[in-house]
């Protein structure tokens, strides 16, 4: 029996990553060329499609050395100091960042720059991450990064704290930080927290877990790179432990398909449409293979 392959209709894109690209793309046909400080999404076969029509990812510093060009920052968003050079160089920004991060970004700056407050700035996020890395620019380097409850020890428990979240992390690992920051903190001292994690990724987390439950096998599309990817796989699997991360078809073990009903295809916030449609489509060539 050919078993039933469902697309997951929730799965792809979110507005930010929309937007980031549809703005490269928009450039590339009016000049064919575009630079993209970093990965414009964390999918490298949808930034592969994209560097095909002529744009060129760079590095910050090969920002530091370009002049006179267009370079389109990401959703992920950029500390004060990228503009800086960019301005320096005169380089034309095309800013794609994420109206959610922008927001969260103006929040932490005005918070820094708030000379009433002693506080310490605390970010729940992943280390070295490109949205983490703009949230601290906006504190001169001040604020206190921590990604699990094992580094709350950078902390000072005795003075008072503002936390927030990268908006990609997931709602129950940031209300476990805050729980734990409330349970240890010193009486007295003032303790804030501000819920930034952006509902068009967190909402997806009951709808994928229901979505795996009611599928035999999961294929969960993803780049490597993805954070977002890495927390809605676990999910996945959480409920249906018969779900594999792949990048794209490629990676499709054939032996998988063997015996089951139903196979659901979904992924990331990053990850393209047309990457789960060509997983999806390949899964169907293989089972008409194997059914001769």
């Amino acid at each position: 029996m050919t078993p039933l392959i469902e697309i997951d209709e929730a799965s792809g894109f979110c507005f930010g990553v929309v937007t980031a690209i549809k703005k490269a793309e928009e450039e590339l046909e009016r000049s064919g060329k575009i630079y993209c400080l970093g990965d414009i999404v964390h999918n490298s076969d949808e930034v592969q499609r994209l560097c095909d029509k002529g744009l060129i990812t760079i590095t910050h510093d090969d920002l530091r050395d370009l002049h006179d060009v267009k370079v389109l920052l990401r959703a992920h968003g950029e500390p004060p100091s990228t503009y800086q050079i960019a301005s320096g160089n005169n380089i034309e920004i095309i800013d794609a960042t994420c109206p959610v991060v922008l927001q969260l970004q103006k929040r932490i700056k005005n918070k820094a720059a708030d000379p009433d407050s002693t506080a310490q700035i605390v970010i729940y996020g992943k280390h070295g991450h490109a949205e983490v890395n703009g949230l601290v620019g906006q504190t001169d380097g001040k604020a206190i990064v921590v990604q699990n409850i094992e580094e709350l020890d950078k902390i000072d428990f005795n003075r008072d704290i503002e936390f927030y979240s990268q908006t990609t992390k997931s709602l129950e690992g940031f209300n476990e930080m805050i729980r734990e920051i409330n349970r240890r903190k010193a009486p007295g001292t003032k303790f804030h927290s501000y819920d930034t994690i952006c509902r068009q990724v967190s909402n997806r987390v009951a709808h994928l877990r229901e979505f795996a439950g009611r599928h035999d096998l999961v294929l969960f599309v993803s780049g490597k790179k993805s954070s977002n990817g890495k927390v809605l796989f676990e999910e996945c699997k959480s409920v249906n432990p018969v779900t594999h991360l792949v990048s794209n078809a490629d990676e499709i073990d054939p032996e998988w398909l063997k015996n089951v009903k139903s196979i659901g295809v979904c992924g990331a916030t990053s990850t393209p449409r047309w990457l789960m449609e060509q997983v999806s489509q390949h899964v169907k060539d293989l089972i008409s293979t194997q059914n001769g």
